[in-house]
């Protein structure tokens, strides 16, 4: 991606001049140069996004911007490791000869940027604003058809939807259905539209079709139809008296209207001035793909956000499309119920491979052959929903992907390096985007919180579906779903892009060859590692590397090597499913690492890691219960994340100012809890401390009394680990005084400290404490009674194995909790009651805990009743297991 490559190459550029200028001592004009003409072409591309999938002489200029950034890239990179190398063997001459490559590529640039000025038309003024390329007419859309048969899956939907179209308001109503592309939408919509009851209760009926390229003028004249034949003198008129000629129209009764399709929230503020917000018998049912649209349209009622089909429905849905009726053969049945599963739900999905299978099934007498070519389909459907032009899945989806703003394409084709299904951690992939160059600073934003941003964003589009959240609301796990994917894989794999490839085992090998891996940018391989490494991959090209193997994979050592042979110029290398059992010596050539994740078993971190000087995300996992870190990690000046399974001790801190930029530290031994460290890492945002803490608060091994240099921490998590001796012998006596903790501190996890519940004054003292989790044994003791005045702000409490048997406590204890998880707390009569009182309690969870699952049950129909009367709604109770 063309886009993505130029923002990388200019900021690696500004990197390099700021931090690293004597690596290119011998070439800092001519990178100099290279960065201003990139600048140019930089801002053409964001210019130009839009225009693209339709312009063949913007597509091909392009194309040629990201060969040649690729090919800059390459030697710039590959420049500043033969200077790092400097005892290499014929350094000298090899350097000589990057340098020549280097004048090439800048004349090469140059002349992209001529052509770029020649496409502006101006060279003296550059307006990025007003780029003027191709035929300047867009193409119209057509509505699509609205499938009056086979309707399957919406009738819980549909009956919700009709009794918000038929409830009395004050005023105009607005009600959105929201889905990613293909789910249903506007099926959905014409279901409801065609209900004999909406028929009865909505004398006028009116559907639009909005699209992308609608223009107001079409849509009120369309409207108006329904209600006069438009003359010459209505069609002299403008936009805004055509707004006021429709709103008299339907200010003057009943009637519901259908905006099938509406983009933005800005398109429906160019159409809703046509609707009479006072006339409170009308109603406006608007679908979408994105949520923000349907939010805009109505800030009083949530957007109606549609779910996937049941395996059932889908299954039923298929029959339908294929035979007409329920019934299937039982040859087929197999291979049918294997079909639709690749469907992942997806209704469009369904009908489209479903149109492909009654072809087949029709055309052929002989049930063996069915079966042969039911096969066929069930081995790849996916190609056969993008080969059909009738159907254009792959069209469908691109829609949206066109009218994803500059900064979020990479974003989301970056989603096709996770493997089919994959449960995504966003804590990893947004790390894995801002290595990859594609998060930008802001000011007063950092990378991280423009990251999630982003995230949301797709999200909100129905790019990207939540797995989980985090307590505090925020994604934890996400996924994508299998048609997007698909999308993402061909678009990003396309010789347009030259974005990522995924490597797959074929009966000749692999899939692309082991010859073609040479050219590719990103690979991502998910199984076979091991005959992979075998047949010896070069990559000079290969910036990312990734595998998410569902196995582990213990690495021989004959090919430890194998990774920073074959790719030298790497950013990032995730490969936590390979065990490394020996550090390989030469990946400490990778200097343009920026994320690593990397799983061992050893105890120690060399020295030499210090020389990734690049760093932003270190990610170790060790099967050792401890780990000494070796290496400087302060002369790692971009590094932001360090991230341990183990209780790991730092090296001793130099006098200098590096560290400022880590914001995530752990899990940390207690004597590295230092006044030297922390003054060093002090922006610290998430720490984690592993070990014996009671030798941490008493000051004996660190002290607790640093943390306090901490202001901007705002996640802890102390760990008490006393192995070899038995857990119960690390019980704390007690914790340090509430002044003592950061002061900004949100989210506090303890485990394995046996603490009393009398300590639990203290954590109620925390002013902004919002998250807290006892995990493990924690505290232990038969009675909690919760002390008059503490946790003010806390919204999220999560108890774990513990011997606890009464706990008193009521509504003003806790004012703000909104979420209380229990599990393995198995000795727990009853869980307080009057916290059914608590006006923002929406979530309890129970897990293992069946004596208090009676009272719980009783605060779930207390929670109702409130519902019912007004002053609650949405409490969810999940009991387990459901016998309990």
């Amino acid at each position: 991606m063309a886009d993505a490559a130029v923002q990388f190459l200019l900021d690696n550029l500004q990197q390099l001049l700021i931090y690293h200028t004597h690596l290119i001592a011998d070439a800092k004009n001519q990178v100099e140069k290279l960065e201003s003409d990139l600048r140019l072409i930089n801002a053409f591309l964001k210019a130009s996004t839009k225009k693209r999938r339709k312009d063949v002489i913007l597509r091909q200029l392009v194309r040629e911007i990201r060969d040649v950034v690729y090919e800059a890239e390459d030697i710039i990179d590959a420049f500043v490791t033969q200077a790092a190398e400097s005892q290499a063997k014929n350094y000298f001459l090899r350097a000589f000869q990057t340098r020549v490559k280097l004048d090439s590529i800048t004349t090469q640039v140059e002349k992209v940027c001529a052509t770029v000025k020649e496409i502006y038309g101006d060279e003296s003024r550059i307006d990025f604003a007003a780029l003027n390329v191709g035929d300047g007419g867009a193409e119209k859309s057509e509505a699509p058809v609205v499938r009056q048969e086979n309707v399957v899956g919406f009738e819980d939907e549909a009956e919700k939807l009709i009794g918000y179209l038929t409830e009395e308001t004050q005023q105009l109503d607005v009600i959105s259905i929201i889905g990613m592309p293909g789910l249903g939408k506007t099926t959905l919509a014409g279901k409801i539209f065609r209900d004999p009851a909406i028929q009865y209760e909505f004398p006028t009926r009116i559907w639009v079709y909005v699209s992308q390229e609608f223009t107001r003028k079409d849509i009120f004249l369309a409207i108006l139809r329904e209600f006069t034949r438009p003359d010459e003198e209505m069609y002299q008129k403008n936009d805004q008296e055509l707004a006021r000629l429709v709103a008299s129209y339907l200010e003057r009764g009943k009637f519901l209207i259908v905006m099938d399709d509406v983009w933005t929230a800005e398109d429906w503020d160019k159409l809703q001035i046509a609707l009479p917000k006072s006339n409170k018998m009308g109603k406006v049912l608007i679908t979408s793909r994105h949520v923000e649209v349907g939010q805009h349209a109505n800030i009083n009622r949530h957007p109606h956000k549609l779910r996937f089909l049941t395996e059932e429905e889908s299954w039923l849905l298929l029959r339908l499309e294929v035979f007409g009726e329920p019934e299937c053969p039982p040859e087929l049945e197999g291979l049918g119920k294997l079909i639709t599963e690749q469907c992942d739900r997806l209704p469009l999905a369904i009908v489209a491979i479903g149109g492909i299978l009654c072809e087949k099934y029709s055309a052929l007498d002989d049930m063996t052959a069915k079966q042969n070519a039911w096969t066929k389909v069930s081995t790849s459907v996916s190609t056969y929903l993008n080969e059909d032009p009738a159907r254009r899945m792959e069209n469908i989806i691109a829609l949206s992907y066109d009218k994803l703003p500059y900064h979020l394409r990479a974003c989301f084709l970056y989603l096709g390096m996770f493997p089919e299904d994959y449960e995504i951690p966003v804590w990893k992939l947004i790390r894995m985007w801002i290595a990859e160059g594609f998060i930008q600073e802001k000011s007063g934003i950092s990378l991280e919180e423009t990251a999630e941003n982003y995230l949301e964003d797709l999200i909100n589009r129905n790019l990207v579906r939540v797995d989980k959240r985090r307590p505090d609301g925020r994604v934890k796990t996400c996924r994508i779903h299998d048609m997007l994917r698909d999308f993402c894989r061909n678009e990003a794999g396309s010789e347009r892009e030259n974005f990522l490839q995924e490597i797959k085992r074929s009966s000749n090998g692999f899939e692309p060859s082991i010859s073609q891996v040479q050219k590719f940018r990103r690979l991502c391989i998910h199984s076979n590692i091991l005959h992979f490494f075998s047949s010896k991959p070069y990559g000079p090209r290969a910036r990312s590397f990734v595998c998410f193997s569902k196995e582990e994979v213990g690495l021989p050592s004959e090919y430890t090597s194998a990774i920073p042979t074959a790719f030298k110029l790497l950013r990032v290398l995730e490969v936590q499913p390979i065990k490394f059992t020996k550090i390989p010596s030469d990946i400490y050539q990778l200097i343009h690492l920026r994320y690593l994740t990397i799983s061992f078993s050893l105890a120690v971190l060399p020295p030499a890691f210090s020389k990734l000087w690049n760093m932003q995300t270190l990610v170790v996992e060790t099967t050792s219960r401890t780990l000494e870190i070796k290496a400087d990690i302060w002369k790692m000046i971009q590094l932001r994340h360090l991230k341990t399974n183990a209780s790991t001790t730092l090296p001793k801190v130099k006098s200098s100012k590096e560290g400022e930029k880590l914001r995530t530290l752990g899990t940390i031994a207690p004597q590295s809890c230092t006044d030297e460290v922390f003054e060093r890492a002090r922006n610290l945002k998430k720490l984690g401390i592993r070990g014996r803490l009671a030798l941490l608060i008493d000051g004996k091994s660190g002290s607790f009394d640093s943390l306090g240099k901490l202001e901007n921490l705002e996640k802890l998590k102390l760990l008490n680990d006393v192995f070899p001796s038995p857990p119960s012998e690390g019980q704390l006596r007690g914790l340090p005084p509430p002044y003592k903790f950061p002061k900004k501190l949100k989210s506090l996890t303890l485990a394995d400290t046996f603490l009393d519940w009398s300590n639990m004054s203290i954590l109620g003292l925390l002013e902004n404490l919002e998250v807290l989790k006892l995990k493990d044994k924690s505290f232990m003791g038969k009675c909690w009674e919760a002390a008059d005045g503490g946790f003010r702000r806390l919204e999220v409490l999560h108890i774990g194995r513990t011997d606890l048997v009464f706990w008193i406590a009521s509504a003003h204890h806790f004012p703000r909790l909104r979420r209380l998880e229990l599990q393995n707390c198995e000795e727990l009569k009853e869980v307080p009651i009057g916290l059914a009182d608590i006006e923002n309690f929406q979530i309890l969870d129970l897990y293992r805990t069946k004596f208090a699952s009676a009272s719980a049950k009783k605060i779930g129909e207390a929670k109702k009743k409130q519902g019912q009367t007004g002053k609650a709604g949405g409490f969810k109770l999940s009991i387990f297991p459901i016998d309990e």
